[in-house]
Order: C-alpha cells, then structure tokens, then sequence
C-alpha cells in the first residue's frame, strides 16, 4: 500500500499545474509542519515555502520523491495515522461518489459551484481538498463508527454531502461521536434543518450549509471543478 500512496502522490503532483499548490495540499493532508519537513529533508522551511508558493521553478523528480518519502517517514515517526487512513477502500453503501482534488479547492467557490449557502455561524474561510456525497439514512445504517472512517477517503480536509436528509440531525450527531472531522458538511434538498444540527456545527467549528440541488446534480457540478 505505500507504494501506491507514494505513487499517487507524486502523480497528482507531476500532474497538476500547480505542482507547488499539490505539494502543500498532501503536507497539510499529513498534518506535518514546513519546519519539521524541512528539519527532515536537511534544508531550510524557506525551500519548502518557496516550491510550495511557486516563488521557485517546479520542482524536479529528486525533490518529489525526497518530499513524499519525508511525508511518508514522519507519518510513521508518529503511529503512521495518515497511512492508516489512506488504506481503506471507500465501497460501503451510502457513498454515492468521492473525488480527491489535485489543488485544495476554497470552501466558498466549491459552494458557489453548487449553489450552496451557509446556515450556522462558521467561518467558510477554508480550503477543501476533496468531496463525499453520501445517502444519509443509508450511510448511517451501513457505516458504523469504526468504517465511518471509509468516507474520507484520502484526507479529512474534504466536504461532506449528506442527501435525502430530512432534518439533518443524525449527520451531524454521527459527525460529532467521531473523533475524525470533515472541513465541511452540505445538505442537498433538505428538509427543514434542525436546530440542533446547526448547533452541533457550531459547537465543532464545522460550517453547515445546504443546497437546493439533489444529489445528482451536486455530483455533475462538482466534477466541473
């Protein structure tokens, strides 16, 4: 499994067009600071920094493979929980579709692609590297708390799209009792929210809006992105 991991990081960063924006995506994904990948790689973080902002040419095979396998070394320097994660096939039922995007994606163009709108008081000034639309009262039946894991697929930094939600309660208790946690959580056609699911986004700091468009719908626009 860490080949494949090692391999696709490298590829989305070869890939994208912008490969400094990718690099810093999968850092942030790992939780892993620009001074201790810097401390590891024996630079300085202003290396990082620089390939990471593009302030430097796009970084060559050399430079890719030593910043993964640092990824890789520190995530197991501390119980290697990324690498955990990231083995986990996402085929349960209830998910209807995830995609991993190749640079994080600003919450607030991700909702304006799919005509969503705010309903709790957080702040959407965030980034999203990824999406997971999921059939509410079937995820919930058939992802118990320790599989709920398979629906974050390769990062937590990702929205979560809840469909045929009637009051949006269950989503976000379920989101509450565990202890991984989404950048952002969307109803699609909802009922009337529940306060209660309102207060719970609140409480952990996750933003909370909804979308008149089904299911669907939010699958066609987002893989616009």
């Amino acid at each position: 499994m860490e080949v494949e991991i090692r391999e696709k990081i490298a590829g989305e960063v070869v890939l994208s067009p912008h490969p400094g924006r990718t690099l810093r995506k999968w850092r942030e994904d790992f939780g892993i600071s620009q001074r201790d990948l810097a401390k590891h790689l024996a630079t300085v973080p202003s290396v990082i920094s620089d390939y990471e902002a593009e302030r430097r040419a796009s970084p060559g095979a050399g430079f890719i493979r030593k910043y993964v396998d640092g990824l890789l070394a520190l995530d197991a320097r501390n119980g290697s929980p990324v690498r955990q994660r990231l083995g986990v096939s996402p085929h349960s039922d209830g998910i209807l579709g995830m995609r991993e995007f190749a640079v994080a994606i600003p919450l607030r163009a991700l909702a304006d692609q799919i005509e969503a709108k705010s309903v709790s008081h957080v702040d959407l000034h965030r980034d999203i590297h990824g999406f997971t639309v999921l059939d509410a009262p079937r995820a919930i039946l058939s992802i118990d708390a320790s599989r709920f894991v398979e629906v974050y697929g390769w990062t937590t930094q990702r929205a979560l799209i809840f469909s045929n939600v009637k009051y949006g309660r269950s989503p976000m208790v379920a989101i509450r009792a565990h202890p991984l946690k989404p950048a952002a959580v969307v109803f699609a056609a909802p009922g009337r929210v529940d306060p209660l699911a309102v207060r719970l986004s609140e409480v952990e700091n996750i933003p909370l809006l909804t979308t008149a468009l089904a299911a669907p719908a939010v699958l066609e626009r987002l893989e616009e992105l």
